[in-house]
């Protein structure tokens, strides 16, 4: 691996969009630690190292944001409105014809998509960040924070504007260089910087856990850390690159005097089909109740209910309603992400069939049949993945500080092994070879 790794930057093209992609990272870690014009820098500072409360609220956003979000800076929204709109997208083209339509047309249609989804961004990093500032303004992001009201001094209309307009162009500008390193880099832009806010964070994470830790000076907990999180990722790999592969063969057809089709192929069907969408939108989920309690204010009985079951990510009833929900987005992205009637539809259509298995409608029970039982298996690895941390949190009392957490850990090693895939594939063609041997 370290050799093809060497002679990818022996090749010059190959090098130049490695360096770029590089590049581009690293710049937009510098961009996560430039502060937003009107907040107090040394408040915020000294609210994190008071506390630790944003974290649980914010946690999936700050996540995403490699830290940026706590910081107040310019890219404290990172890529989540991309993400969000780019959900939003996906969801609305099985219900509204145009976009579906627009689905159909390839590539054009796709362009058209991906306007819409730039500026579906735009609108909602102004919503995030209208709500960021007013957040930070009320002191709420940093609750056991004594100078929390004091992050934003001025707190003007003024500055409220130039804050959300200052976020939103950062969101902006992060989209512009993900696909930069699309367009001119290694690809997967998006992705990537997804990846570089997450692995951010690996180092400090690991070393506050050695800094926690009583036996052998922290040693011993940072060992048991690392050792879950190789098994960790060994298992994600495992089951990412597990698929099922559904055997098609087309018919032969004369056209003149030459012959088409009677090849075989196979259509795969991964068994974490959904990713990491279902945790995402779970966690989402989950943050609602405990932010209309934030915002309202309320002391009534729900509210200490929710303060005391769906804030906590260790009780029971979090853990549980936290399961249940990844299992259920599980089977719900895969629904609708995946049309058995289509697949069956273009198949008859090419004359391909599955042997056995009549073309038309039996071809899409058949399918809906076999992706239903392979998204079982897939939806409780999401749900047991998801729940590392909790389980950290009991047996290591790190569950901010716990890296290996179960969004994280599938971004990185899918984005990982997906741009290994790339690199690898560029080395192909250059007939050198690649890193999976």
């Amino acid at each position: 691996m370290l050799t093809a790794f060497a002679r990818a930057f022996k090749t010059p093209d190959l090098r130049k969009k490695l360096l770029f992609t590089l590049g581009i990272m690293v710049l937009f870690r510098l961009g996560a630690h430039v502060p937003v014009p009107g907040v107090d820098y040394r408040n915020v500072q000294m609210c994190m190292d008071q506390t630790k409360s944003g974290q649980g609220l914010f946690g999936l956003v700050n996540m995403f944001s490699g830290g940026a979000l706590l910081q107040i800076t310019i890219f404290a929204l990172g890529i989540m409105p991309y993400i969000t709109a780019s959900i939003i997208l996906q969801l609305l083209t099985v219900v509204i014809p145009r976009l579906e339509a627009l689905k159909k047309e390839g590539q054009s249609g796709q362009a058209k998509i991906t306007q819409y989804t730039r500026y579906l961004t735009v609108a909602l990093a102004i919503l995030q960040g209208t709500g960021l500032v007013a957040t930070a303004r009320s002191g709420a992001l940093f609750g056991g924070c004594t100078v929390g009201n004091q992050i934003v001094p001025n707190q003007s209309i003024f500055t409220t504007v130039v804050m959300v307009i200052t976020m939103t162009a950062g969101t902006a500008l992060i989209m512009w260089l993900g696909e930069l390193i699309t367009d001119r880099g290694i690809g997967n832009g998006m992705s990537i910087l997804m990846f570089t806010s997450i692995a951010a964070g690996f180092p400090s994470s690991l070393w506050a856990i050695k800094l926690q830790g009583s036996l052998m000076g922290g040693w011993l907990e940072f060992s048991l850390v690392i050792l879950c999180g190789l098994a960790m990722v060994a298992l994600v790999v495992f089951v990412e690159q597990a698929q099922r592969r559904i055997p098609v063969q087309y018919a032969k057809r004369m056209i003149g005097r030459r012959s088409y089709g009677g090849t075989s192929t196979y259509i795969p069907l991964k068994v974490n089909q959904a990713g990491v969408i279902p945790v995402i939108f779970a966690s989402s989920l989950l943050y609602i109740p405990a932010l209309l309690v934030q915002f309202t204010g309320s002391k009534a009985g729900w509210a200490n209910w929710i303060n005391a079951n769906l804030v906590k990510g260790d009780h029971p009833i979090y853990m549980a309603t936290y399961f249940l929900l990844i299992v259920f987005f599980a089977f719900f992205y895969v629904a609708i992400s995946f049309n058995p009637e289509e697949v069956a539809d273009n198949m008859k259509k090419y004359g391909g069939f599955i042997p056995g298995i009549r073309a038309g409608r039996p071809t899409a029970e058949y399918l809906s049949y076999v992706l239903n039982r392979i998204t079982w298996p897939g939806s409780l690895y999401l749900g047991l993945i998801a729940l590392v941390p909790t389980v950290a949190l009991v047996t290591l009392n790190a569950n901010q500080n716990f890296p290996f957490g179960g969004t994280s850990i599938l971004i990185i090693v899918g984005v990982g092994l997906e741009t290994v895939k790339q690199i690898e594939s560029q080395l192909q063609q250059r007939n050198y070879e690649g890193f999976l041997r």
